[in-house]
C-alpha cells in the first residue's frame, strides 16, 4: 500500500500530459448513469490493459461526476485498492497475444461477496476508441491506425494516440451485478467463467457496434487447421519421417498457418480503398471498367474464384479496389510469400493477402496445410482470387498456366462439392504499366529483380509521368460443375473424399486451365497503345508517316469492328488520328517534323518496350494476320487452299496464343474474315479464288503490314522444324532442340535487326514442340530423343513459302546447315576418342 500514493502521483502526471493532446467524449453516458445504483460499489472493467485508456475513463468520470476508477472501493469488509480491472492481460510490445487468465481483482470480488451476502457490485464494462468510426474516416492515415479486431502492442497504441487521440470517444455500458450472477448457484469457478463470458461477448458485442464487423478469420481459422484429418495425418506422416515428437510436428504445422493465412481486416480495406483513390487519379487517368453488372449477378450462390491475367504488382490491389467499391466482397488474394516484406506485407495481409511459398516440393505438411486452408476458404465462401499465370508476364502476352492452384481448387470441389464454384476471368490492361523500366531491362534480358520495399519510392518517382487509363474487363464466368460434366461425365457419382485424385485430374485441370487463359484473352481491352505499338512494329524502320498511321489505325479498328474477336473484347473510342495524339501525350512516341507533315517513329528505349503492349493484343490479330501472310508471296489463292493451309498452322497458333476458336469453328471464321478483307479492298474475290491488291498499292501495304503481325511466330515455328529436319531422326531430345532453337532465334535476331526480345523466349519454343508432341507431328523414343512424321519437311516448306519471305527462310535454313555441319566433325572427333 506504500506504493499507492507515488503510483497516484505518475498516473495523475501520465492523465495531465495526455490530456495536452487529447480530446475526449462519453457515448451512452446518460443510459448508463440511469441504471446505475449509487448506494453500491461500482468496479469498471475494460476489455485489454491500457494506461492511456484508463487515464481517459478517468478523465471521463471526473467530467461527469461519477466513481473514478483509480479511487479505492470498499466491498465488504474489503478495501479494492482499485475501482477497475481489465479483463484480458497485456499484449506484449510486438503485439503478440498472452494466455488468458482470471482477472485477479475479479477473483478477490467473487469472494468478498461470498463472505458478505448483502452486498452487491455493480461492474461497468467500458470501451474507448480512438478515431472515428472506420466506416466514416475519410483520411487514409487515420484508419492505418484506427480500432480494429487484431491485437495491438502498446508502441501501436502510441502512434494511434498521436494520429487519433482528437476524437476519442467513451462508451459506458449498463453496469451488470455480481449478485444477480451468484444468486444462480454455480459454484465459484463456473461463475467466474460465467462472467468472463459475458463480457467477452458484451465486448464482442459492442465494437462490432461501433467499427464493423470482425471479418478477420485468422484468429479462428489457423488452430482449427491443425484438427482436420488431411493435416492431422500429415502431422503423424512428418513426425515419423524427421524422427521428431507429434507435438513439434503440430507446431511447426501451426508455424505454417500463421505463415500463409491473411488477417483481412475492415479498416485495412478501407485505408487501400482511400488510399487507392488517390493513386488512380494522381497517377493514372482513372480505370475503364466493363461487364461488371453481369458478375454481380452470376456471383449470388456461388463460391468465386477471380483469375485475373497478371500484368503488375498493383494487380493485386486494383481488383480488391474495384470490388469493395462495386459493392462486392473484397477476395483472399493469393500472394507470392517474396510480397511479405515488412510494412507492405502485413498491410497486404490485413488486405485479404494470403502467402505461398513459390515450390511445396519435398514439403508434404506444408502443403496439407496449405491445401486444407484454401479449402477453408472455399467452404466458407470467403472470395478468392489467384493469378493462373503464376507470375507477372514480363513480355505482355499471356504466360502459360501453373496449374497448381487449379488442381488444389478441383480437388476441394471434389471433397465436397456443396457450394458451386465459379471462375471470373479479370482482364488488366495498362495504357502504361507501373513497372515499365524494370521490364524493359528484363526484356533486354537483364535478369528478374527481386522485390523491395524501396520500390515503393521508384513508384513516387513515377509520379512525373503520365500513365493513362487502366482498362478492366469482367469475362464470361466458368462455372466448375459445368466443366467437370464436359470433360468428365459421371463425376458427382464417384467416392469422393480428402484424399481423393482420379486418373482424370491432371488432364482435366490442364485443360481447365486453357480454358480460363482463353477466357481472360476473350476479355481483352484494346487500347491505343497496344494498336500504335502494333502499326509501328510492323514496320521495317519503325516509322511512319502520321496520316499514313492514321489510315492503319483506322483499319484495325475497322476490322475489329467487322468481325469482334469476342463479346467481351472492348476497343477504344475515336479514330485513328485522335489515337496517335493520345499516344504521344503519354511520350510512347516521337515525331519528326518537316514540310511534307509529321513522321512518327519509336525510339530505341520505346522500340522495345512497346513490343509488351502489341503483345497484349497479338491473339486479338493473329488469325487476320495470318491469312495475310499467304498473300505475301502468292496474288491468288482459292478459299480451300487457304483453309488447308490455316487448318495446319492453327493448332500451334492457338496453343501459344490462347485463340478462343476450336477447330470446327474455324472455317466459318475464316470466312467472315476473308469477307471483311473484301469488304475493306484488302482482298477481291472471283468466285472461289481471293486475289491481292497490286504490289504498288496502298491496300497492299496495309495487308504486308497486317501480316507483319504474325511473321515472327511463324519464323520461330520455321526454326524449329528446320534445325529438326537437319539434324534428322532420333537424333535431338525436347531439351536440346529447345536450346538450339533459342539460340538461333538470338543470333538471327541479331542478323536480321529484330527488336522483339520474347523471338527468342525458350519458353515459346517448349511450348511449341510440346504442342508438335500432342498433335503427333513428334514423337520420343525409349531414350526421349525425337522422332518426325516422314512428310513433315515436304509439308513444313510448303506452308513457309506461303508466309514467310524467301530471305527469311533461306537465312533459317543455312543457319540450321551450318550447325549441322559444324556439329558432324566434332560428332566424329568424339566417336574417335572413345
Amino acid at each position: 500500500m506504500s506504493r499507492l500514493p507515488v503510483r497516484r502521483l505518475l498516473f495523475s502526471i501520465l492523465r495531465r500530459v495526455l490530456y495536452l493532446w487529447v480530446r475526449s467524449e462519453s457515448i451512452n453516458q446518460s443510459a448508463f448513469s440511469v441504471n446505475l445504483d449509487r448506494s453500491q460499489p461500482v468496479v469498471y472493467v475494460m476489455q485489454k490493459p491500457s494506461l492511456s485508456e484508463l487515464a481517459v475513463l478517468d478523465a471521463e468520470c471526473s467530467k461527469a461526476g461519477l466513481p473514478r476508477p483509480v479511487v479505492p472501493v470498499q466491498v465488504g469488509d474489503d478495501l479494492e485498492p482499485a475501482a477497475f480491472f481489465f479483463l484480458s492481460p497485456a499484449a506484449s510490445w510486438n503485439a503478440r497475444p498472452t494466455r488468458l487468465t482470471p482477472a485477479p481483482a475479479l477473483v478477490r470480488l467473487l469472494q468478498a461477496l461470498e463472505r458478505d451476502p448483502v452486498q452487491d457490485v455493480q461492474i461497468v464494462p467500458v470501451s474507448v476508441f480512438w478515431g472515428q468510426s472506420p466506416a466514416r474516416e475519410t483520411s487514409p492515415w487515420k484508419l492505418l491506425f484506427a480500432d480494429s479486431w487484431a491485437v495491438t502492442g502498446r508502441l501501436r497504441r502510441v502512434i494511434s494516440i498521436l494520429i487519433l487521440g482528437r476524437k476519442t470517444r467513451v462508451q459506458f455500458s449498463s453496469p451488470i451485478h455480481l449478485r444477480e450472477l451468484m444468486a444462480m448457484d454455480k459454484g465459484p469457478e463456473r461463475t467466474l467463467r460465467m462472467i468472463h463470458r459475458i463480457l467477452r461477448v458484451h465486448f464482442r458485442n459492442q465494437k462490432t457496434a461501433v467499427i464493423g464487423p470482425d471479418v478477420s478469420h485468422r484468429r479462428n481459422l489457423v488452430k482449427g487447421l491443425v484438427h482436420a484429418a488431411p493435416v492431422r495425418q500429415a502431422i503423424q506422416d512428418a513426425a515419423e519421417r524427421e524422427g521428431i515428437s507429434v507435438q513439434r510436428a503440430e507446431a511447426q504445422a501451426l508455424r505454417y498457418g500463421n505463415e500463409i493465412a491473411s488477417d483481412y481486416t475492415y479498416t485495412a480495406v478501407r485505408f487501400l480503398e482511400l488510399v487507392l483513390s488517390w493513386f488512380w487519379n494522381k497517377i493514372y487517368d482513372g480505370i475503364r471498367v466493363n461487364h461488371l453488372p453481369r458478375i454481380q449477378e452470376a456471383v449470388h450462390g456461388h463460391e468465386v474464384i477471380y483469375v485475373p491475367c497478371h500484368r503488375s504488382h498493383i494487380d493485386y490491389l486494383l481488383l480488391s479496389y474495384l470490388l469493395f467499391r462495386s459493392g462486392l466482397t473484397p477476395p483472399h488474394i493469393a500472394a507470392g510469400i517474396n510480397l511479405n516484406m515488412p510494412i507492405v506485407g502485413s498491410l497486404l495481409r490485413r488486405g485479404g493477402a494470403f502467402f505461398m511459398r513459390r515450390s511445396f516440393k519435398g514439403n508434404p505438411l506444408y502443403t496439407a496445410v496449405f491445401n486444407e486452408y484454401l479449402h477453408t476458404l472455399f467452404s466458407r465462401r470467403f472470395p478468392v482470387e489467384y493469378f493462373v499465370e503464376g507470375g507477372r508476364s514480363r513480355t505482355g502476352r499471356m504466360l502459360q498456366p501453373k496449374t497448381g492452384m487449379l488442381a488444389i481448387t478441383v480437388r476441394s470441389f471434389l471433397r465436397s462439392s456443396r457450394q458451386p464454384i465459379l471462375f471470373v476471368p479479370v482482364y488488366i490492361g495498362y495504357e502504361r504499366v507501373l513497372e515499365g523500366r524494370t521490364y524493359l531491362g528484363e526484356l533486354r534480358g537483364a535478369a528478374k529483380k527481386k522485390e523491395s520495399i524501396f520500390d515503393i519510392f521508384k513508384v513516387i518517382g513515377a509520379l512525373k509521368q503520365r500513365f493513362g487509363q487502366v482498362w478492366v474487363n469482367f469475362g464470361e464466368p466458368l462455372p466448375l460443375a459445368s466443366f467437370l460434366d464436359q470433360e468428365q461425365p459421371g463425376w458427382r457419382q464417384q467416392n469422393l473424399g480428402p484424399d481423393y485424385r482420379p486418373a482424370w485430374l491432371t488432364d482435366a485441370t490442364n485443360r481447365l486451365a486453357q480454358r480460363v487463359a482463353q477466357r481472360l484473352n476473350d476479355a481483352t481491352a484494346v487500347n491505343p497503345v497496344n494498336l500504335v505499338a502494333l502499326a509501328l512494329l510492323s514496320t521495317s524502320r519503325l516509322a511512319l508517316d502520321e496520316r499514313a498511321l492514321a489510315r492503319i489505325l483506322d483499319l484495325y479498328l475497322a476490322l475489329l469492328r467487322s468481325v469482334p474477336y469476342s463479346p467481351h473484347t472492348t476497343l477504344p473510342d475515336g479514330n485513328g488520328v485522335e489515337l496517335i495524339a493520345y499516344v504521344k501525350e503519354l511520350e510512347l512516341v516521337a515525331e519528326q517534323k518537316d514540310a511534307l507533315g509529321n513522321i512518327c517513329y519509336l525510339d530505341e528505349q520505346n522500340a522495345v518496350l512497346m513490343t509488351y503492349y502489341r503483345n497484349n493484343v497479338l491473339h486479338i490479330l493473329a488469325l487476320p494476320g495470318l491469312l495475310a501472310s499467304f498473300f505475301q508471296s502468292s496474288a491468288r489463292m482459292s478459299r480451300e487452299q487457304i483453309l488447308r493451309y490455316t487448318r495446319a498452322l492453327y493448332p500451334y497458333l492457338r496453343a501459344e496464343l490462347f485463340i478462343r476458336w476450336e477447330i470446327d469453328e474455324l472455317d466459318g471464321v475464316v470466312d467472315r474474315w476473308l469477307e471483311a478483307f473484301v469488304e475493306h479492298g484488302l482482298l477481291k474475290r472471283d468466285g472461289e479464288v481471293y486475289v491481292r491488291p497490286a504490289p504498288s498499292s496502298r491496300q497492299f501495304v496495309l495487308l504486308t503490314l497486317l501480316s507483319r503481325a504474325i511473321v515472327q511466330t511463324l519464323q520461330r515455328f520455321y526454326m524449329a522444324i528446320a534445325l529438326l529436319l537437319n539434324a534428322g531422326q532420333h537424333s535431338l531430345t525436347a531439351e536440346a532442340l529447345e536450346d538450339l532453337c533459342t539460340v538461333m532465334a538470338q543470333r538471327l535476331s541479331i542478323l536480321h535487326g529484330l527488336n522483339a526480345p520474347e523471338f527468342f523466349d525458350k519458353s515459346l519454343f517448349r511450348h511449341f514442340i510440346a504442342t508438335l508432341l500432342e498433335q503427333g507431328v513428334l514423337r520420343r523414343d525409349d531414350t526421349g530423343r525425337l522422332s518426325h512424321h516422314p512428310l513433315l519437311g515436304e509439308l513444313a516448306e510448303g506452308a513457309a513459302k506461303r508466309v514467310l519471305p524467301a530471305e527469311i527462310r533461306l537465312s533459317i535454313r543455312q543457319v540450321a546447315l551450318d550447325r549441322h555441319t559444324d556439329a558432324e566433325p566434332a560428332t566424329e572427333h568424339s566417336a574417335g576418342e572413345e
